[in-house]
């Protein structure tokens, strides 16, 4: 059974502890003047006042509960009273950290992977936190790695062949994934009453046994694409360099000079080392 907070209205315990000085007074007063039984009256007044006092700092609450019922959550601030029989139990409500060790898991595509979070949260509604689960902060740790190792089964970690275009991963997408580990702690925390102010990943990385043939294999598409690069550069400089010829009407190449020409264009041009350039002394077809 979810239980949910209910607001619970203190009385100022500036008031009340005048009031139990006066009556710490007025029983001396009373024992002075052989008055014991008046004295006596007034000691155990003020003795059943003063433990209802309790003092609240800012964002801190109080759960009253009377002979385990509960009564109600004080977000008051400052000293207040409330009836003394009523059990307090402090509750802050300030934001925490929360930095999640750094896990092994499998991502989408079954390559194990390192990663960590770091999640901002805290206390929303007290009863929840306290009442519907045994402990919240442990609750908290253990839901956050669950969701951590939800959301990098949910993703790939890099771009590949095997993803549709456009696809979210691990690394293009931080701020989608963050997003979305966001609200999956929102969904999983909501039972005990805490609210997900942040969450934000702090490592990621390919687990260390597979790092060095991931690398190698990054190496290799970007090798690939810059070839590509090149080679879309190069074909598109000799077609100019054919086009402008043809039309100044400098030389005229037929298709097997032509075919020459481009392959020693093309050599030079994506070749990776530097080109000799050979003088050719004769003419054009000897």
């Amino acid at each position: 059974m979810t239980r949910n907070e209910k607001p619970f209205s203190s009385y100022s315990g500036y008031l009340v502890l005048t009031v139990v000085v006066m009556l710490a007074i007025l029983a001396f007063l009373m024992a002075r003047a052989f008055q014991p039984l008046l004295a006596g009256l007034c000691v155990l007044l003020a003795i059943f006042l003063a433990p209802g006092l309790y003092m609240l700092q800012p964002n801190e609450s109080a759960l009253l509960t009377l002979f385990g019922q509960y009564i109600g959550t004080d977000r008051s601030e400052g000293l207040r009273w409330a009836f003394p029989l009523y059990r307090k139990q402090r509750l802050s409500l300030r934001a925490r950290n929360l930095n999640a060790p750094t896990l092994k898991v499998n991502d989408k595509r079954g390559n194990p992977v390192e990663i960590s979070a770091a999640i901002v949260w805290r206390v929303q509604d007290t009863a929840q936190a306290i009442f519907d689960v045994d402990d919240f902060e442990r609750y908290v740790a253990v839901q956050a790695e669950a969701a951590i190792r939800h959301l990098a089964s949910r993703y790939a970690y890099d771009d590949g062949e095997d993803l549709a275009q456009g696809e979210l991963t691990l690394r293009s997408g931080m701020d989608e994934v963050s997003q979305a580990l966001k609200t999956e702690l929102q969904e999983r925390f909501r039972a005990a009453g805490v609210e997900t102010i942040d969450a934000k990943l702090t490592h990621l990385a390919y687990a260390p046994e597979i790092a060095q043939v991931m690398l190698r294999r990054q190496q290799a598409e970007a090798i690939v694409s810059a070839r590509t690069r090149i080679v879309h550069g190069a074909v598109s400089m000799v077609e100019a360099a054919l086009q402008s010829l043809a039309e100044r009407e400098i030389v005229e190449l037929d298709t097997e000079r032509k075919a020459a020409m481009v392959s020693n264009l093309l050599v030079v041009l994506c070749s990776d080392k530097e080109t000799q350039p050979i003088v050719n002394t004769g003419t054009l077809y000897n």
